[in-house]
């Protein structure tokens, strides 16, 4: 049998996804969340399936990475990225139950009101259509994107990365079934199951049969996505998170969110990527927060000239020392155990530094001075600003709007975390009662009036 061209595959499971935007858009609440929640009890069911089929994934990227001459230590790291645990489907049937909790977006009036002459018009919200997703992410983000595609009555049209693609088929294949077992028509959730690179370039490139795109993954993705892609892109998590500690801050408080914000999952797109600190401050708190960074974290830090001549001899810890920082480190989303550290004369200097080197995905201030705070917060240009607390709190589920498809630092559409309001988009509905539009009469200058005036004498 002749495989299908990766190019005539994705166009046509594409044109089938344009035939269900319809009945998606009119699929009714309670068979939305009675969909969300049988998908949650199927993927609980499935563990030891799911389990399996993630074994296979792993012992076949570990395989593939031996045959490399890749080191012992490079290829633990990449199984142990791939390996799903009871906790791990635990956490996407808990979050698939939580889309179910949420209002459905569809149909809510954001706004009314009444014309002098007497038309009523509202504002509607409704799905966007067939939604793109490439991602080089797990599990958790293709159930997350599924659930929220479903909820907001979108089509959601999923590629993932190719080393997941037995753990994804054998999640996907169970909550198809069981969405489509409680009323979700045939097709709402396509599944990519090609793995070849060209899979995610087509998928890009469905310019007609895409109604808005989502890259989840590194910056290499993002750059191909925006170059790829002519249909709105709704969030790329792309951006630098930076922590400011002003001259004001409370070093305990300081300290600890500066070691949350970089090693609490250091891989994710809202951990610090500059941290800059106020050169009053920097001696009592710069020295015992890079040891702690180095020696329990085995953060790498990579210094400005003034951070580097501080720290000295202090930076060394075992065979790790304090690198220099490049111009070009300022600008960089390590997505990473890397931290960028800088001493600034004030925070006009900080600004400047976050304004230059942007675009800012999370911006936070340490501070006790409210002044300085409510400065920081109208002045920096970020996605989220956040006052005293981790950037690793800029998030759907921290914010308390519910779960989220990825974060948006662009200015168009959304910004901040993407979930169920960003997944739609609006309509104007207007209630008339046989009203006709007329020609407005022409406005008449003083000096029109004069001219008409002399030659009506």
């Amino acid at each position: 049998m002749v495989e299908v061209p990766v190019k005539m595959y994705m166009q046509n499971i594409a044109k089938k996804a344009r035939e269900i935007v319809k009945p998606m858009a009119l699929l009714a609440t309670p068979i939305k969340n009675k969909a969300l929640q049988a998908m949650a009890d199927r993927l609980a069911e499935g563990e030891d399936a799911i389990l399996a089929a993630n074994k296979q994934d792993s012992e076949a990227v570990g395989k593939s990475l031996m045959e490399t001459q890749t080191t012992r230590d490079l290829i633990r790291e990449a199984v142990e990225r791939l390996r799903l645990t009871s906790d791990s489907i635990k956490e996407m049937v808990e979050g698939l139950r939580r889309v179910a909790d949420l209002p459905d977006p569809v149909g809510e009036v954001t706004r009314m009101w009444l014309r002098p002459n007497g038309m009523q018009v509202s504002r509607v919200r409704v799905p966007l259509g067939v939604i793109g997703i490439v991602s080089e992410m797990g599990p958790k983000v293709m159930t997350d994107s599924m659930a929220l595609c479903l909820k907001s009555g979108n089509v959601c049209l999923f590629r993932g990365a190719p080393e997941w693609i037995r753990t994804h088929t054998a999640i996907v294949t169970m909550l198809r079934e069981a969405a489509e077992g409680a009323g979700v028509p045939s097709g709402a959730t396509v599944f990519v199951e090609r793995p070849e690179k060209e899979g995610a370039l087509e998928l890009m490139r469905l310019h007609q049969l895409l109604d808005a795109f989502i890259p989840r993954g590194g910056p290499g993705l993002r750059k191909t996505a925006l170059d790829q892609v002519r249909v709105p892109m709704l969030c790329h998590d792309g951006g630098i998170g930076s922590v400011y500690v002003d001259q004001e801050a409370d070093l305990p408080l300081a300290q600890n969110i500066v070691v949350n914000a970089k090693v609490q999952q250091a891989f994710e797109s809202n951990s610090v990527d500059t941290l800059l600190v106020q050169q009053a401050i920097a001696r009592p708190l710069l020295p015992a927060l890079i040891r702690r960074l180095i020696e329990e974290f085995r953060v790498e830090i990579l210094g400005c000239s003034k951070t580097l001549a501080l720290i000295g001899s202090q930076a060394m810890t075992g065979h790790k020392t304090v690198e220099p920082a490049t111009v070009e480190d300022w600008s960089r989303q390590f997505l990473s155990k890397t931290l960028a550290v800088k001493m600034v004369v004030d925070m006009d200097e900080a600004l400047a530094h976050i304004d230059r080197y942007g675009p800012a995905h999370t911006s936070t201030i340490v501070t006790r001075d409210y002044a300085n705070a409510m400065r920081f917060t109208r002045e920096v240009d970020a996605a989220a600003v956040m006052i005293n607390a981790s950037t690793r709190l800029h998030d759907g589920e921290e914010f308390g709007i519910g779960a989220q498809i990825g974060i948006a630092t662009g200015r168009v559409h959304a910004r901040g975390p993407v979930g169920l309001e960003e997944l739609t988009c609006q309509k104007y509905v207007v209630l008339g009662t046989g009203q006709l539009r007329h020609p407005h009469p022409v406005p008449v200058t003083y000096e029109d009036a004069i001219m008409l005036k002399k030659g009506m004498a």
